[in-house]
């Protein structure tokens, strides 16, 4: 049996669409017929909530757990290890949690949400130092950078290219500005839940497990 892999979701700043990109994420590696666990550590519960909001009979597609205490995340994975390929954790916005150092400790490859803004640009050197010290550490960690949340402005191309300076790579995967996404959180679904209405955004997400699926070893 393939050993479960642990991909981290962080980001220094709010709204950078870290849950957004979880929970996509998680529906579309379920998609391809993974089993999958969310792992939410924010305090602020995006995540479970999410889940919470779907109907009756059609649960969203990952077990969704709450973990308030970071201390015991290593015991959680253990006991998902038989159960999930993949688990993903969602961190709270921050650098100096320390929930997200134990994420990282833990995690197979971490994936940083970036906005293509120049505050959101500026704050992703934060959490970039702090994956970069983890890795000089841990050699087995992989990391890179996920656009997020792209609009089709000039602003966001250009930005974009920055990107491509950071000493973490930028992934070629792409999330937009989706009303889709926004609704599946609303139903308590992933876009490839959502039909015709989630077809575009569930390509992007397609593109993104692909790019993952490889990071992380495992059959496209």
């Amino acid at each position: 049996m393939a050993r479960i892999r642990v991909i981290t979701i962080l980001s220094q700043k709010g709204g950078a669409g870290k849950s957004t990109m979880t929970m996509q994420l998680a529906g579309g590696l379920a998609s391809k017929d993974r089993r999958v666990a969310v792992l939410d550590l924010d305090s602020q519960e995006t995540a479970l909530r999410w889940a919470g909001s779907a109907p009756e009979g059609k649960p969203f597609p990952a077990v969704v757990e709450g973990l308030a205490d970071p201390a015991g995340l290593r015991a959680v994975l253990k006991r998902l290890a038989h159960q999930r390929d993949f688990v993903l954790i969602d961190c709270p916005p921050s650098i100096e949690h320390p929930a997200v150092l134990a994420a990282l400790q833990e995690a197979d490859l971490a994936l940083i949400p970036v906005v293509p803004s120049p505050a959101d640009l500026w704050s992703t050197k934060g959490i970039e130092r702090l994956v970069l010290q983890v890795q000089a550490v841990r050699k087995s960690l992989r990391a890179a950078l996920v656009p997020n949340r792209v609009v089709r402005t000039n602003l966001a191309w250009d930005v974009l290219e920055v990107m491509r300076d950071f000493s973490l790579p930028m992934l070629g995967a792409a999330l937009s500005q989706r009303n889709a996404y926004a609704q599946s959180a609303v139903i308590g679904a992933s876009v490839h839940q959502m039909g015709r209405a989630g077809s575009e955004a569930a390509r992007e997400v397609d593109k993104l497990v692909v790019e993952v699926l490889k990071l992380t070893g495992e059959k496209v």
